[in-house]
């Protein structure tokens, strides 16, 4: 049996053993703290980069990279600001470890997020004062980092930190002018300062032109917040400031003259601070507001730099087509109903500029001034364009028949052009262009046109009729039927244009809704005066010669006898015009097609500078081809216009 066997180890050797383990558990712990602590790498997504890169306060309602760095260097967090915001913002204005740059760009930041906490504009509950005051502070910060740090704003053009700081300013010029048109009418007309939220604000500075002269717009909409449907691009220009639409008050009563400016006006606002070094910025408590017309001005002078100035060239005409009523009003019209418009009225795009070249819009039967929904924004959107030309949209009742809507526009773009340039010597009283679509593109040809004494046939006297009644019959009637083309004009466009009529006229449909039609009453009542005037003495009751005058969609048959009168009269030789036609599902030759509507026989014109074909229904104007045409048109009337002595 064996012994089991017993053994100790001495005394002094169970500690030394337990301190030889303890140092190799340290060094254990050790050597994992080491690894934990040890850099990793991991690939990011290009679109999470970009997003992470480009993520601010106001984009993804967290503080940008660049502000969180900011704070890193000082001690802080984005919690312990949101904690002790007063803290912080002193910590970050007075810590010598940053650069100008990254502190009043962080400040800029951890303002505009104070101001959004703070803003319930989604509630409509008003802005109070803190919040204002927070608007301010990042518009400040951002405007002292952008002209008031050490390198220039082009020495930062591909800085993205520079874009974030112009967005801070912007959307804190938004809001803050927003409140201060939340104040306008309770300071009168005479005001030059007044208090908010702790600061001096003083009158704006401005430009603008409203509607009537009106001094301050009834409403103020920010552009950045509007979204359209039914227009395919919305043109804007990156820079300064902030866009907003100036809406004008209502027309004063009895303003019933042709013309009218525009209701909707693009505006660019933004705050200037007092002080002439980034201390007295830093300093300042005064703020003045500059409102600018884009069409008029490009850019914005700030401690003495020229800055590009921001705009929307899309919005104001946006709001406006959205809010005119013209699809049901042009229905009205054309049915002689209540609420339709009696007389053509020029209506202006852009406050009157007498520099620009005028381009004049005319519809069709039926239509609207939205019949130029995206030629109109498609014309002001092209730089080159909008530097060069001013868009007029004539608004006209479609029910009158062609000769009598001649000679009103031709008295409404008279007396809009004396209006506005009397003596005649403006850029924009010369070498204008007609822009007519189906019966506007008649009217506009015939505004080019020369009648001679051509269409005093249509009107057979009585041999009977004395010679003083026939004087007097020729003269109320020859502002119909006598005419010369408009001097102003030197270039015209015709599209989808019935100039000899259209057998669609005498369509079932068609003569049913003629039916439907009444003409205007002026009409009415000048027939009925002219009417009397050609009575002879033994003319009594049913006896008396009755004038027929035809509605508009009788006017436009190809069996019409002013219609067949009138497609002969010669245009005049000063006046380049073009011809796009509309081509409907034809499978034979151009000249056996149509657009569904006109056909092309009726549409082309002998002579034309150019004539384009393209596939669409009559509604030709809005096709991308005819935008892309009409534009080629005007850029080539511009260097025609250049070249002339």
């Amino acid at each position: 049996m064996s012994e089991a066997v017993h053994f100790s180890l001495p005394g002094g050797i169970v500690p030394a053993l337990g301190r030889v383990m303890a140092r190799c558990a340290l060094v254990a712990v050790l050597l994992c703290l080491n690894a934990c602590a040890m850099v990793e790498v991991s690939r990011v997504k290009h679109n999470d980069y970009a997003n992470e890169r480009r993520a601010d306060v106001i984009g993804a309602a967290r503080l940008s990279d660049g502000t969180v760095q900011a704070l890193n260097v000082v001690a802080l967090t984005a919690d312990s600001c949101q904690r002790e915001f007063v803290g912080c913002t002193d910590t970050v204005a007075q810590s010598p470890g940053l650069t100008d740059e990254q502190r009043l760009s962080a400040l800029s930041e951890l303002w505009m997020g104070r101001a959004l906490d703070g803003d319930h504009a989604n509630d409509r509950t008003p802005m109070d004062a803190a919040t204002l005051n927070a608007y301010l502070e990042s518009a400040r910060y951002a405007y002292a980092y952008l002209f008031y740090t050490e390198r220039p704003l082009a020495a930062r053009a591909f800085d993205l930190r520079q874009v974030q700081v112009i967005g801070f300013y912007n959307y804190a010029v938004q809001r803050a002018v927003s409140r201060f048109f939340e104040t306008l009418p309770q300071l009168g007309r005479q005001w030059t300062r007044t208090e908010l939220a702790g600061w001096t604000v003083l009158r704006p500075e401005t430009d603008l032109r409203l509607a009537d002269d009106a001094r301050a717009p009834a409403e103020l909409i920010p552009a950045a917040g509007l979204r359209f449907r039914g227009l395919r691009n919305v043109y804007r220009r990156d820079g300064f400031g902030s866009d907003f639409v100036a809406v004008a008050p209502p027309h004063a009563a009895g303003n019933d003259v042709a013309w009218r400016d525009p209701d909707y006006v693009s505006m660019t606002g933004a705050l200037m601070f007092d002080g002439d070094t980034l201390a007295e910025v830093l300093a300042t408590w005064q703020v003045q507001l500059v409102v600018r017309d884009p069409y008029r001005d490009d850019t914005l002078t700030i401690a003495g730099r020229s800055v590009p100035l921001g705009a929307n060239f899309t919005a104001a005409y946006g709001v406006w087509l959205a809010r005119s009523g013209f699809a049901s009003q042009s229905i009205r019209s054309l049915l002689g109903r209540e609420g339709g418009i009696q007389t053509p009225r020029v209506l202006l795009m852009q406050p009157y500029d007498p520099n620009r070249l005028v381009v004049v819009m005319l519809h069709g039967l039926a239509s609207s001034p939205e019949a130029w929904i995206n030629v109109a924004n498609e014309v002001m959107g092209d730089e080159e364009l909008r530097r060069n030309y001013q868009v007029w949209e004539v608004y006209y009742p479609t029910n009158a028949p062609v000769a009598i809507n001649l000679a009103n526009i031709r008295k409404a773009l008279d007396a809009t052009l004396h209006h506005y340039d009397p003596a005649g010597t403006a850029r924009a009283s010369r070498d204008m262009t007609l822009i007519g679509h189906s019966m506007g593109g008649v009217i506009a040809r015939l505004l080019v046109s020369s009648s001679g004494d051509k269409l005093w046939e249509l009107i057979p006297l009585r041999p009977n009729l004395s010679a003083a009644r026939r004087a007097r019959f020729r003269a109320r009637l020859s502002r119909y039927l006598q005419f010369t083309p408009m001097p102003q004009v030197d270039r015209a466009v015709f599209l989808a244009s019935p100039h000899r009529g259209t057998p669609y006229a005498q369509h079932r449909l068609a003569r049913w809704i003629g039916n439907l039609i009444r003409l205007p009453v002026g009409v009415l009542k000048e027939m009925a005066s002219l009417t009397e005037l050609i009575k002879t003495d033994g003319d009594e009751g049913n006896n008396a010669p009755l004038l027929r005058i035809p509605n508009s969609i009788d006017n436009l048959g190809d069996t019409d006898p002013f219609i067949i009168a009138s497609a002969g009269l010669p245009i005049s030789p000063r006046v380049h015009y073009h011809t796009i036609v509309g081509v409907y599902k034809s499978k034979g030759p151009l000249q056996d097609s149509s657009d569904g509507v006109v056909p092309y026989r009726s549409a082309h014109l002998d002579g034309a500078d150019s004539e384009l074909a393209i596939p669409s229904w009559h509604s030709v104007q809005e096709t991308p081809a005819a935008i892309l045409e009409l534009r080629r048109i005007l850029r080539l009337q511009l260097e025609t216009v250049k070249q002339t002595p």
